[in-house]
């Protein structure tokens, strides 16, 4: 899993059947003290995340593992919206 913070959206009218309905997203990997690294690239969200959260992606062939990606052409799905990290004790990040 990665740590990753929802930079964008992305918008297609002309896709894969099976991606119909899937929100498709734009994320950014994050370290741990939540700044940005590498390039950005785009996730399908299977909870509702929004512009600006912290979340925890998959990518590969776990990212087809999820009730609304099973089986679907997707090679990156975001999976949970943190609320918090705590990381040696210290808590980096907090939602506010």
């Amino acid at each position: 899993m990665l740590i990753a913070r929802v930079v964008g959206s992305a918008v297609s009218t002309i896709k894969e059947e099976t991606l119909r309905g899937l929100k498709l997203l734009v994320v950014q990997e994050a370290t741990p003290a939540n700044e940005l690294r590498g390039e950005p690239f785009v996730a399908a969200d299977t909870v509702g995340a929004g512009e600006g959260e912290l979340v925890l992606v998959v990518v590969g062939s776990a990212a087809r593992q999820t009730d609304k990606t099973h089986d679907y052409p997707v090679d990156a799905a975001i999976i949970a919206i943190l609320d918090s990290l705590e990381v040696d004790g210290q808590v980096p990040f907090r939602k506010s």
